[in-house]
């Protein structure tokens, strides 16, 4: 356990210094400046979210009616990875509930994973995680969050030609796929990830 939290402390930082030579992000990332504001930092997830679902909207209709659906969404809109060797990626998002889609977040999280391998460069992604039962959301908002590895009820999407998701992934009471500069990956890793909800 000790290993695993050091591996992951590594591979935050060398993704810190990753983000500095990498050009590629999905939305713009949290500014660095407002980190000490929790009022800016949350502001500025929330403006991320916000574009991250928008242009959701214009990559997929499948995905973007499986968000209607759902009870709860959780947005990390981007989530940095790669490095030299010694991989990791990281991202700060929110969550909103039914009802409350366009009115506010009622948490905010991060995301983080460690990995190895050659990954060369930085690449950016936005991650969903959607609710579609209220057992599911209730679940997660009530414990303690996702540590050393998502819950076992969190289905990968599948996805097709022309952002098309498998229509068996809607039975699913968690359902997860990310979405990067060309479009929603076609499957997602979910071993090793980390959610945490942050502190206020």
């Amino acid at each position: 356990m000790e290993r695993r939290k050091f591996l992951l402390k590594v591979a935050a930082s060398v993704v810190v210094a990753s983000v500095a030579l990498a050009g590629c992000t999905v939305t713009k990332p949290t500014r660095t400046t407002s980190r000490a504001n929790p009022v800016a930092r949350k502001h500025d997830i929330d403006a991320s979210v916000d574009a991250s679902i928008k242009r959701l909207g214009a990559q997929s209709a499948d995905a973007m009616n499986l968000i209607r659906k759902a009870h709860g969404i959780l947005v990390f809109p981007s989530v940095i990875g790669g490095a030299f060797w010694v991989g990791g990626q990281y991202g700060e998002g929110a969550l909103r509930v039914k009802g409350k889609m366009g009115g506010g977040s009622q948490a905010y999280y991060s995301i983080a994973s460690a990995s190895f391998g050659p990954q060369i460069g930085a690449q950016s992604k936005a991650v969903f995680f959607l609710f579609m039962t209220p057992a599911a959301l209730h679940r997660f908002v009530t414990g303690p969050g996702w540590s050393g590895g998502v819950d076992a009820s969190v289905a990968a999407a599948r996805i097709g030609a022309n952002g098309s998701v498998d229509s068996r992934t809607a039975q699913q009471p968690v359902i997860a796929f990310a979405l990067t500069n060309a479009g929603l990956m076609a499957s997602l890793a979910l071993e090793g990830t980390k959610i945490t909800k942050l502190k206020p």
